[in-house]
């Protein structure tokens, strides 16, 4: 009789590391090093003043222009690609 908890052999290890994974997480969450702290050790500072990114235009999928002055108060995404 097959219990309907049983994890297939072939997915036997994949079950494990995401379990020991989870635990790991977990028993991390705790220790994690605070923001300032990681600041400090890259001897960084925060930013006294609101820094605003510089205005560029970019084509959409379509070709169209678009200006990141128009999506002022939405999420904005950048993704950056390079091949070196």
């Amino acid at each position: 009789m097959r219990s309907m908890f049983a994890v297939p052999p072939g997915r036997r290890a994949a079950a494990l590391l995401g379990a020991l994974a989870t635990v790991l997480l977990v028993a991390g969450a705790g220790r994690a090093a605070p923001a300032t702290a990681l600041l400090d050790a890259l001897a960084l500072a925060r930013a006294t003043a609101r820094v605003e990114a510089p205005g560029f235009v970019l084509p959409d999928l379509d070709a169209r222009p678009v200006r990141l002055s128009d999506l002022r108060g939405r999420v904005v995404l950048l993704y950056f690609w390079a091949t070196w």
